[in-house]
């Protein structure tokens, strides 16, 4: 019968890896909260150009119907976007879930 012998104790070097690993981990997610907040404000503003082009073509002050149009397209997609960000999201963490350690 083979016995193994044991393995050394990290070095100082390799616990400061872990700690840039982490700093990076971190870096990772203040990324993509910066993107999903601006995914969000991105709504809201456009959510707002529609308030505000409706409110001109309810008081008359509206040249060109075309922009109420442009403006819902706008709002729209944002919202597709931030939906399909939040549903990603949403898978990621569901995966990390199921990493066994």
């Amino acid at each position: 019968m083979f016995i193994t012998p044991m393995a050394p104790l990290n070095s100082v070097a390799e616990l400061s890896n872990d700690k840039k690993v982490e700093q990076q981990s971190n870096l990772a997610g203040s990324m993509f909260s910066d993107i999903f907040g601006q995914a969000i404000d991105n709504v809201k503003q456009t959510e707002n150009e529609v308030a505000q082009v409706e409110y001109q073509l309810a008081t008359g002050q509206l040249d060109d119907i075309h922009s109420l149009t442009i403006a819902t397209s706008k709002a729209s997609a944002a919202t597709d976007l931030l939906i399909q960000l939040r549903s990603k999201a949403i898978d990621a963490y569901n995966e990390l879930m199921r990493i066994n350690l």
